[in-house]
């Protein structure tokens, strides 16, 4: 097993000191608006696609998960439809677990769900309705698993929602069912949200090798794939802070062991492949891993040099968002562009420690996460195109350089080698796309009141 490093040891004392005063700094009214427990335990297990997911407090809760994140899926659009027991003032005076009851039963009849995942809200919690013991009382009636997921918003961060959701995964799903069939060579992939877009062009990769993905938690997932993930005689959490702690969890508990891994690179991806097989210890998987990882790194390598030449010596500045951004950084660096990132008070010490030893140099601190701020280390660093989240594409048009979009919203399959020769030709084309030199060469506007001709240099907003 990989055991993360002390990230203590690369921070200076006055930057721990800084982080501890930070952490305990009272929260503000709405801070934690789209990055609650309720929102990450729902984004965990969404994705679970023939399932149903029952928020149960008022309608407005139902939208925020659904509304601001998606996942990657096929077959059942059933974790599509969003459900709530929209509870009003009376029922927040009276208590709302017989409507949640009542509710429940319809959708069963309904939809016929495979499971139902039932989700507290802050309100709920607050007046203390029984969420688990409805869940208990449908369950014994109907026969169709339902699944309490206690994760109110005002109990904690992101994280802790993970975990949460992990948890109800551990004690009511995992080792309720069994597999028609095993083999030596069955794992579980583990990833928080949208694990589904990171393992889309790695799933050929274990195909060649004969290695069979028992469950994936929680991308594009079904139920029953979850019940017997017990099963399987490796897990590996990619890229996952908070469902570490799951993966210790299924060890101790049912004896899987388990590995972190990343998939950010193309050592990276190698270095995955020959982890999987080691840990299953096949030597003629391992083998065949080999050569697969030979001949796939040596391909891709062969059709990265046409953009390496194109792009090298670029300067790019990136604001890393999440799995993408540590993707697009490394790909950047192989084809010898410049890369100058920043990190904003959503980067912790082992983010910014990840870009030291990606980038062998610091990150940028931003102290104000403004536009202008934004723009005018565009301007300093000479940046000939920024990479960021949508909210800062603006910056990129005033300062008239080419914008690449890494909103968590997008779908981009930027891992397996596949995905990275992805990364190259979405840099490629971003950077030669005509359209930028249509935007932002100046217009001239004829002045109708006779004074001549006047020119603006502002260029339009544009989403690519």
């Amino acid at each position: 097993m990989k055991s993360p490093g002390n990230i203590n040891n690369l921070s200076s004392e006055a930057e721990r000191k800084h982080n501890c005063q930070k952490q305990t700094q009272l929260p503000q009214p709405g801070i934690a608006q789209g990055s609650c427990a309720f929102d990450s335990a729902m984004m965990t297990l969404v994705p679970i696609t023939d399932a149903a997911h029952v928020v149960h407090g008022p309608s407005g809760c139902a939208t925020s998960a659904w509304g601001s994140c998606s996942s990657l899926y096929s077959g059942s659009m059933l974790h599509k439809i969003r459900f709530t027991s929209d509870m009003d003032e009376s029922d927040i005076i009276f208590g709302g677990a017989k409507k949640l009851y009542k509710g429940i039963l319809e959708l069963q009849r309904r939809y016929k769900p495979a499971a139902v995942f039932v989700y507290s809200t802050c309100i709920t919690a607050l007046i203390g309705d029984d969420i688990a013991g409805v869940c208990k009382d449908v369950t014994n009636q109907t026969g169709i698993p339902t699944i309490p997921v206690i994760a109110p918003g005002f109990v904690g961060s992101q994280n802790l929602g993970t975990r949460i959701a992990s948890d109800a995964i551990l004690s009511h799903v995992i080792g309720t069912g069994e597999p028609n069939y095993t083999t030596p060579y069955d794992i579980n992939l583990i990833s928080e949200y949208n694990i589904n877009s990171s393992i889309r062009k790695v799933l050929p990769l274990f195909e060649k090798l004969g290695i069979r993905v028992l469950a994936r938690i929680t991308g594009d997932a079904r139920y029953r794939e979850l019940c017997y993930a017990h099963r399987a005689k490796l897990n590996v959490v990619i890229s996952s802070k908070a469902l570490v702690n799951m993966a210790r969890k299924m060890e101790k508990r049912f004896g899987i062991p388990y590995i972190e891994e990343s998939l950010h690179s193309i050592e990276d991806i190698s270095l995955c492949l020959r982890n999987i097989a080691t840990h299953l210890g096949d030597a003629d998987l391992q083998e065949r891993t080999e050569k697969l990882i030979a001949q796939e790194s040596s391909a891709i390598q062969e059709k990265l040099t046409l953009y390496r030449d194109r792009l090298q010596s670029k300067r790019v500045l990136i604001i890393p968002d999440d799995f993408k951004s540590w993707s697009i950084i490394s790909v950047a660096k192989n084809l010898g562009m410049e890369v100058i990132a920043i990190s904003t008070d959503a980067h912790n010490q082992e983010d910014r420690a990840r870009i030291k030893r990606l980038l062998n140099q610091d990150s940028i601190i931003l102290e104000k996460d403004t536009l202008e701020e934004i723009q005018h280390l565009i301007i300093e660093n000479k940046a000939e195109m920024l990479i960021a989240d949508g909210r800062f594409q603006e910056s990129a048009n005033r300062a008239k350089i080419p914008f690449l979009s890494i909103s968590q919203e997008r779908h981009c399959l930027h891992t397996g080698y596949a995905g990275i020769l992805e990364v190259a030709q979405e840099l490629y084309a971003t950077f030669t796309s005509p359209i930028w030199r249509q935007v932002y060469q100046p217009v001239v506007w004829k002045n109708r009141g006779g004074e001549g001709e006047t020119e603006s240099k502002i260029p339009l907003p544009l989403q690519l």
